[in-house]
């Protein structure tokens, strides 16, 4: 299995639960209509993720649209994604190197016809919700508060912070 992936999706969790405590902050302050735009943006990053484990499983998703109809709490939609995030973690800690490369066809919501390969669809499914992360971020900013700081660089020293000491770069883990 790929380091590198299974580094990806620890920020990818890591980064969903930071802006998700971010929304809290945005409840409490009374910002009802930016928060709906919010949790609409997130439960599609959502939405979109169990589509693709649908599609990575070889199971029906049941979704017949990027989004759902009702949009969901925050403390529902947090229960939701925290759930994907680990299902995500665990597919990752049994998939083979042999089916990453496997290609899977699949039907897109609006009935097009799509291929991809596995790790396609797990970098698909983790730059789709760094972008929408982004947007939400972006949000935030223009009613003046500050967004949580969403890079991988930033995960990865807060979850070794090891990587702060200056040393022989051939010491870093792998």
């Amino acid at each position: 299995m790929s380091g590198l992936l299974l580094k990806l999706y620890g920020y990818h969790a890591w980064a969903n639960a930071e802006l998700l405590d971010a929304l809290q902050a945005l409840d409490r302050q009374g910002k009802g209509g930016e928060l709906v735009t919010a949790l609409r943006l997130m439960n599609h990053t959502y939405v979109v993720a169990r589509i693709f484990a649908g599609h990575l499983s070889g199971a029906q998703h049941g979704y017949t649209s990027d989004n759902t109809a009702e949009t969901p709490s925050l403390e529902d939609l947090r229960a939701a994604v925290d759930a994907s995030d680990r299902w995500y973690a665990d597919y990752l800690g049994r998939v083979s190197p042999a089916d990453l490369s496997e290609v899977v066809a699949f039907t897109f919501t609006d009935g097009d016809k799509g291929a991809m390969s596995r790790e396609e669809m797990l970098l698909h499914v983790a730059l789709h919700g760094g972008y929408h992360r982004g947007e939400i971020g972006r949000m935030l900013w223009r009613l003046g508060m500050t967004p949580p700081w969403d890079t991988f660089a930033v995960h990865l020293h807060q979850s070794d912070p090891g990587r702060r000491l200056q040393g022989n770069a051939q010491t870093m883990p792998a």
